[in-house]
């Protein structure tokens, strides 16, 4: 396997898959998404952040899953039944690039209240630190600088159920899916339509962003997406930023699993970075670069930086031509 002696770039796969549209992802294609096991069982996803550390959701540590209490600290006696698998591209039969490491200890933000609250991030450390490979790359955390804005087409990886009946199928493959990210108002209203009668206005929080996919006649719908409910929470959403891919959000919470008018919600990484920052300070965020060139991203979006310095500059140069010419 090979090993990278110099620390890379967080934030670079060493492979891509120029094709939009499908669902299973390629080997080495997101190589920081970690499945985190209980008892050798997957049961939520995360991102490598750093050799030793897993971003992922505070829930996935509550103490009565699917009641969602507020998590705590895992207990050091409850540690030894959770590891975290690296490297996969399947469940099943992992593959010779794939390691199996054990959880030294999780910290959950101590804001995290329960189910659809707020600060539903926890942070995971590995026993041992990883080996960098072109499988096992750590992705970018943004620092407050970088803003995702609505329309941002941006991709969320995970191993979770393709519906609420339904279990992924064996080999149980990795599946991506990239669609925009939504704006806060009409995310509160798509949840607002035909609600319960326990809904509550501004359901999405502050540190909460929304991705929704879309109708064929271009109605918002959320029949294409990973499931948070069963297997997906505390997976990453990333985007292209600068030409690294940076972590926008963790799968937080939805209302059942691929329904209508039902967007997924993630938590803002920018929101929680100081609580990030206190538990590893050595951490290193991605900041936005001083300069935007035009960049291609790798699976067929095309994304254009600020081009008014390279018009400016284009005038100046015929501007000279002209001189010269009159001369």
């Amino acid at each position: 396997m090979e090993r990278f002696h110099v620390l890379p770039a967080c934030g670079h796969p060493r492979m891509f898959n120029r094709m939009v549209g499908g669902e299973d992802a390629l080997e080495g294609e997101w190589p920081w998404q970690v499945s985190i096991q209980r008892n050798g069982t997957h049961f939520c996803g995360g991102s490598l952040i750093a050799p030793a550390w897993v971003l992922t959701a505070a829930h996935c540590f509550s103490k009565e899953e699917g009641i969602h209490k507020p998590a705590l600290s895992v207990s050091t006696s409850d540690i030894s039944i959770y590891q975290v698998l690296l490297g996969a591209l399947q469940l099943q039969q992992p593959g010779p690039h794939a390691l199996y490491v054990r959880v030294k200890r999780v910290e959950s933000n101590p804001q995290y209240q329960g189910m659809a609250s707020s600060a539903d991030v926890a942070l995971v450390e590995l026993q041992v630190p990883v080996t960098f490979t072109k499988y096992i790359l750590p992705v970018c955390l943004p620092d407050p600088s970088i803003v995702f804005e609505p329309g941002m087409k941006c991709w969320v990886t995970g191993w979770g159920s393709p519906s609420e009946q339904d279990r992924l199928p064996n080999p149980r493959i990795l599946q991506k899916l990239g669609v925009p990210i939504i704006d806060t108002p009409r995310c509160n209203l798509l949840y607002s339509r035909d609600a319960e009668s326990d809904f509550q206005l501004k359901t999405i929080k502050d540190d909460m962003l929304c991705k929704v996919g879309h109708h064929s006649k271009g109605r918002a719908c959320w029949r294409e997406d990973l499931c948070e409910a069963k297997g997906d929470s505390g997976g990453p959403l990333v985007c292209l930023v600068d030409q690294s891919w940076v972590q926008a959000g963790v799968i937080s919470w939805g209302e059942g699993c691929a329904r209508r008018n039902r967007p997924g919600v993630y938590i803002r990484v920018t929101s929680h970075h100081k609580w990030i920052h206190q538990i590893i300070p050595e951490l290193k965020f991605q900041g936005r670069a001083s300069s935007q060139q035009q960049r291609r991203d790798p699976r067929g979006w095309q994304h254009l930086g600020n081009s008014a310095p390279c018009l400016a500059a284009h005038a100046v140069m015929l501007t000279l031509v002209v001189m010269l010419s009159i001369l």
